[in-house]
């Protein structure tokens, strides 16, 4: 039954109460005017049958006073309610058995006015005037009565229990303001009361802060341990929040795994963060439930009134960004609302409205990018990259585009229009080659997916083992029987599958075992500083082949940029190369151009050396070397080694041992390798971790060597 079903009940029944109460107190009145005036008893005895069955099948009741405004009557059942061991209901003056509600808003006079003044009360809200008494409500009405003469004979009245009315409306208020599982404030309260607070009238704005919680992993809970157990964890989460939070505010939640708190006089921003900080902290505790013990995680965006909006929907909306930042950093942090996070949200909301039209725009083209063979150095496939050529922006990066595209529901469309150029394009190539397409988690978990495929390939009219389709870890995340459902319709229609960016997502060997791979690929970020002595990369390339192999799977080193990265690969055991070091992406009419040209033969170019990834940086640093002490200008620098400036080096002086203070008071031993010009380059003896700059200590100011 519905809150507006509830209501309209409520309704009828109150009104068919009022309408009885009002025919049963005329009928009593004349009757007691009747008793009053000495009626015959026979008519007394009528009257007092139809008080009684009234009385006995209706919540309404009957009550008279004397002149002094004692009560001389009043029905048994609330005489019950009202009497006192030491002091009987009847005889005590009616405003002493009965106090007015203070929640009724609608009631201007006390009872002992209308008993003073001997004018009429109608429907005033009433409750026992002893605290001791049980918790009832009435409402009563009442006149003056006069005999004959114009005598004042004292007050006729009725009344009915409104306890059960009272009740009911309570719970319609219980379950409109609060949340049928945790009993924390729900949406629609959180709304009134974050609008009060921030609305107060004749008052300078206050300052208020709003806390957005999500979850961390909590879908996990309900899809591994069922939606009770899921239920049975909002329940502790609920109690540790409100635990943590007190009285500093109001705790509510939003529904499924999202919380709110509102937090009127707010303090500073660093005690705010402190606050965060333990929340995150308790909620991030194990929770033991039936028998399981279950880790979650949480992150907080928080928005500031005024200086973040000094409206509920702005104030609101500015929290969700700030939380949206805080899950796009890792989770299980908090962040601020920073202006330009608003202006990253409407650059997103532009992307997205520039997306939609990309595809019939014709905006899209794919790009190839070869595949070589570490055994036989020639081409034995291309990946199918999508790229975005937009008309004013230029050429989109997909790291910026593909996000987007997911979010907004786009990613499926644009995929299969990716699925089936590639087939079609690939239809022109020659038959030893294949294509690699990706294929995100989103359009994996389409039950359709099988036979999309299944008609590009019909359509190109290409060989189902020339087609690659590369999957990320992603697809993990929610294992399920549709998981593996989906495997198997894959390899039914005859195609290849590739992990893609192993090791970088979902980190588990045990889908492995199961989900039939014809290969993993390797992420460039493994890949790169391999041939670097001294770098664990090459350890965990050579430990993935070796899986690989065990488990009959060809594996694809990624992101291979110079030529001596090559050899390192082929000794590690890989069976594919793909990087700038064999070409970047073209378009189809360039691998065409050159499959006609140059067939399937693999040219390694670029660098032939590898260095470190190096940062641009402009920092003051001391360098010594000897007895000699002076400072420096750093002007980039990596995890092996940097370039400086400001210093003197005769020529052919050759290779000097120094040491650098990248960070205060900590001397990095170093051999500069070249000097020119005022420029020289360092080599350091061991590893620099280059996230320590970040809070380092600014260099001291520079001083004149000597």
């Amino acid at each position: 039954m519905n809150l507006g079903t509830i209501l309209t009940l409520i309704a009828c029944a109150c009104f068919m109460s009022i309408g009885l109460a009002a025919a049963a107190y005329a009928f009593v009145h004349r009757q007691r005017r009747g008793l009053l005036a000495a009626v015959p008893d026979s008519g007394n005895q009528r009257a007092h049958l139809l008080v009684e069955e009234f009385e006995a099948h209706t919540n309404g009741w009957f009550w008279q006073t004397d002149a002094e405004g004692q009560v001389t009557y009043l029905s048994d059942k609330v005489a019950r309610d009202l009497d006192r061991p030491d002091t009987p209901a009847i005889g005590q003056v009616l405003n002493k058995l009965f106090r007015m509600d203070s929640a009724s808003p609608e009631t201007e006079r006390t009872l002992a006015f209308h008993l003073a003044s001997r004018t009429a009360f109608s429907n005033y809200s009433v409750r026992p005037a002893s605290e001791a008494t049980i918790d009832r409500w009435w409402s009563i009405s009442g006149r003056p009565v006069s005999d004959d003469k114009g005598r004042f004979l004292g007050f006729v009245g009725s009344g009915s229990d409104l306890t059960e009315r009272r009740r009911i409306d309570a719970e319609i208020t219980r379950l409109a303001l609060f949340d049928g599982l945790t009993g924390l404030a729900n949406r629609q309260r959180l709304r009134l009361s974050l609008e009060q607070t921030l609305n107060q009238p004749g008052s300078l704005p206050r300052q208020t802060a709003l806390f957005l919680l999500d979850l961390d992993r909590f879908k996990s809970v309900n899809d591994t341990l069922g939606h009770q157990t899921g239920d049975a964890l909002l329940k502790k989460v609920a109690l540790r929040l409100q635990h943590t939070i007190g009285e500093t505010g109001l705790v509510g939640r939003l529904g499924g795994d999202e919380f709110k708190v509102i937090i009127p006089f707010a303090p500073e921003r660093e005690a705010l963060a402190d606050l965060a900080r333990r929340v995150i902290s308790d909620l991030s505790q194990p929770y033991s439930i039936n028998g399981s013990a279950i880790s979650i995680g949480c992150s907080i965006g928080v928005a500031i009134a005024p200086s973040d909006g000094s409206d509920a929907e702005t104030l609101v909306r500015n929290a969700d960004l700030a939380l949206y930042a805080a899950k796009g950093e890792g989770r299980g942090v908090h962040r601020f609302f920073r202006s330009e996070l608003l202006i990253g949200a409407q650059s997103r909301k532009q992307l997205e409205d520039d997306l939609r039209e990309a595809l019939a725009a014709d905006q899209f083209f794919v790009a190839y990018q070869p595949v070589v063979s570490t055994r036989t150095q020639r081409i034995v496939g291309f990946e199918a990259l999508l790229r975005w050529q937009h008309p004013t922006r230029g050429l989109v990066s997909p790291s910026d585009f593909i996000p987007v595209a997911e979010e907004c529901g786009l990613i499926e469309t644009i995929g299969e229009w990716v699925l089936r150029t590639a087939c079609m394009e690939a239809a022109e190539w020659p038959d030893s080659i294949r294509v690699a397409v990706n294929v995100s988690p989103i359009q994996f978990a389409n039950p359709a997916l099988s036979t999309i495929v299944t008609s590009a390939l019909a359509k190109s009219g290409i060989k189902p083992d020339r087609l690659e389709l590369e999957i990320t870890e992603g697809v993990f995340v929610d294992e399920s029987a549709a998981t593996e459902q989906m495997f198997k319709a894959l390899k039914g229609c005859g195609v290849r599958l590739a992990l893609d960016d192993f090791g970088t997502g979902y980190s588990s060997l045990g889908y492995l075992r199961k989900a039939p791979f014809d290969k993993i690929k390797i992420d460039q970020s493994f890949v790169r500083g391999a041939a670097i002595a001294g770098n664990r990369n090459a350890a965990i390339i050579k430990a993935i082949v070796t899986l690989a192999d065990t488990l009959g799977m060809e594996t694809t080193a990624e992101g291979v940029e110079t030529q001596d990265e090559i050899a390192p690969i082929v000794e590690l055991g890989c069976s594919h190369i793909q990087g700038y070091v064999y070409g970047k992406p073209v378009c189809a009419a360039d691998v065409r151009a050159h499959l006609a040209l140059a067939g399937d033969i693999a040219t390694a170019s670029g660098f032939r050396n590898s260095r470190s990834p190096r940062t641009s940086l402009l920092r003051k640093a001391r360098i010594r070397s000897g007895d000699v002490v002076g400072d420096v200008r750093i002007r980039n620098i990596s995890a092996s080694g940097a370039m400086i400036e400001g210093i003197d080096v005769e020529e052919g002086a050759g290779e000097i041992d120094v040491q650098i203070e990248l960070l205060e008071g900590q001397m990095l031993p170093a051999r500069l390798r070249w000097a020119a010009n005022g420029k020289a380059g360092l080599e350091f003896s061991q590893t620099f971790n280059l996230d320590r700059l970040a809070d380092a200590t600014p260099a001291l100011p520079a001083r004149k060597a000597g």
